[in-house]
């Protein structure tokens, strides 16, 4: 049943895993965008040798339910109405769970689910996935945790594999290495490697039948990971080479752990059990012949949140758009914009688009079409801050919206284009903004700011009164704007006037208007349509009135 948002909600998702425990909180609004109020994170390490005791230990029971409550009553404080709490391996494989969960709930306050492995991996999967663009690749996941190591391949949507390894940082360094206090020999880190492919065999046998483009890693280990290479051999911090993860393996298991500690991009915190992170992702990687793993800073929690948002009505209807338009959405309702208006206005700049190309006057590609689109989307974004100016605070706030999907690039030729949608035509020499973009990229801005111009004036008045709008043709050499209304449409006829100076600068011709007005649709609408100018006085300037179309 989903669940309709009637009014802000707080909600707070708690991941406790076999080394920390993650709480998110956020701020859910009716029209599904959301804010994070606080994301804390806390090692605890319960599962100290909960896998080769197959109990929880009661200090790590009791370090485990002081974060907890601690992160519950934070939560309620700040007037969290609903705490998702989920467990994972650990706790699912511990022989006494049940004592567990029931301390937890005694003394925390919390229901804690304890959820299976393959869950785990949905879950990590949806909250890694959801915020990439994987522009129709396929890709493999991998999540390393204390406990299990998750994986997951999809390409966005539904997954196509899931499985969870008993393979984790805290108990791969456990079953080898006890407190991984001394230097650990090359022989010995072999026989590692070997119990990870183990393990891992029958996934590993599975993947190789299914292709995948891309390899994304998560979890606390891989960030390590990603770190350790940048730090002492070069790497680029966002991802984990092949190369670079054999010459960190070889650094970090020759040195005790007093000098592990020191090595530069590890934290000291880790220093114990990043042996057996290491040895699990350096044995998942040769067996698939993996090159490079990007890393993600998302996991089990941002699925949580993920799946509980799916829960409810907007939830349902935002996962049919793509990565792109989630964001601009998200960002549009988080800054309260008006979004049958929005959507209006971007419906009318794609039908100048669609309809000025066709007959010629721009050669504009479908790529800033798109950017169009999103332009006109949130074109006034800015009016959150104020009214006035706001076309130039919809241009600060695209440039730093940190809008998932798109590159640097785009962004500021949607800012740009939204900073010139009123006002000022754009010139190199006075406005500095546009001056900064490359020449294409001006290019596209000057036919996209003005299309938006006369999107945004054929919805004047925020009622959708102009069903159509398309160029055409017209006569010695001018093009036609037709205008189709199912209403008087005067102010939207008179506000697109304004911008025929602006038109003839990016396209070279003069522009003529004509609306035909089409009564509400009956049962049986006839064919015929009634054409009539406008009822509201014309300026005395302007170019010539063109004769309506029946």
């Amino acid at each position: 049943m989903l669940q309709p948002l009637n009014g802000p909600r707080l909600a707070a998702f708690i991941d406790l895993g076999t080394n920390s425990v993650r709480l998110l909180i956020v701020r859910v609004n009716p029209n599904h965008s959301y804010h994070v109020l606080s994301e804390q994170k806390e090692t605890v390490r319960l599962g100290a040798e909960a896998f080769v005791l197959r109990k929880l230990q009661p200090e790590a029971m009791d370090r485990a339910v002081v974060a907890l409550r601690q992160f519950a009553e934070m939560a309620r404080r700040m007037g969290v109405e609903e705490i998702v709490a989920v467990a994972t391996a650990a706790t699912r494989e511990a022989q006494n769970r049940r004592i567990f969960i029931d301390k937890v709930r005694r003394e925390a306050g919390l229901e804690m689910k304890v959820i299976s492995g393959p869950e785990e991996a949905r879950l990590i999967y949806r909250g890694v996935s959801s915020t990439m663009d994987l522009k129709g690749r396929t890709a493999l996941f991998i999540d390393i945790g204390g406990g299990s190591t998750e994986l997951a391949l999809g390409d966005g949507g539904d997954p196509r594999f899931l499985d969870s390894l008993k393979l984790g940082a805290i108990r791969v360094t456990n079953e080898f290495l006890g407190d991984a206090s001394e230097a650990v020999g090359n022989q010995l880190y072999e026989v590692m490697l070997r119990h990870v492919r183990h393990l891992s065999v029958r996934a590993v046998e599975r993947l190789t039948r299914l292709p995948f483009q891309l390899t994304v890693g998560s979890s606390g280990t891989i960030e390590s990971l990603a770190q350790l290479e940048a730090a002492n051999f070069g790497g680029d911090g966002a991802t984990v080479s092949a190369e670079g993860l054999g010459r960190v393996a070889r650094l970090i298991y020759s040195l005790p752990i007093a000098e592990r500690r020191k090595v530069a991009g590890l934290n000291p915190a880790r220093a114990d059990i990043i042996i057996g992170g290491v040895a699990i992702l350096q044995g998942l990687m040769s067996g698939l012949k993996i090159d490079r793993v990007s890393v993600s800073g998302r996991g089990l929690k941002d699925g949580l949140l993920a799946d509980w948002l799916g829960r409810t009505e907007a939830g349902r209807a935002s996962a049919d758009l793509s990565l792109r338009e989630r964001g601009v959405f998200q960002f549009g309702r988080s800054v309260n914009f008006d979004e049958p208006h929005a959507r209006t206005v971007a419906r009318i700049a794609l039908e100048l688009f669609d309809s000025g190309r066709a007959i010629g006057i721009h050669r504009r590609n479908d790529a800033e079409r798109e950017l169009l689109y999103f332009a006109a989307l949130l074109h006034d974004c800015g009016a959150f801050l104020s009214y006035h100016n706001h076309h130039a605070h919809g241009h600060y706030f695209i440039r730093n919206a940190d809008l998932l999907g798109f590159t640097q690039e785009e962004l500021e030729v949607m800012a740009v284009t939204v900073l010139f949608h009123r006002k000022e035509y754009p010139r190199k020499k006075v406005h500095p903004e546009f001056a900064a973009l490359d020449p294409k990229a001006q290019d596209a801005v000057r036919v996209l700011c003005v299309l938006l111009r006369m999107a945004e004036s054929l919805d004047r008045s925020h009622s959708g009164v102009v069903k159509k709008a398309e160029f055409r043709e017209g006569t010695d050499g001018t093009v036609a704007l037709e205008l189709t209304a199912d209403r008087d449409c005067s102010l939207e006829y008179w506000g697109v006037r304004r911008h025929h100076k602006a038109f003839e600068k990016s396209f070279g011709r003069r522009l003529t208007e004509s609306c035909a007005w089409v009564s509400e649709p009956e049962v049986n609408p006839p064919r015929r349509r009634k054409a009539q100018e406008p009822s509201a006085r014309p300026p005395r300037s302007g170019p010539k009135k063109a004769t309506p179309k029946g």
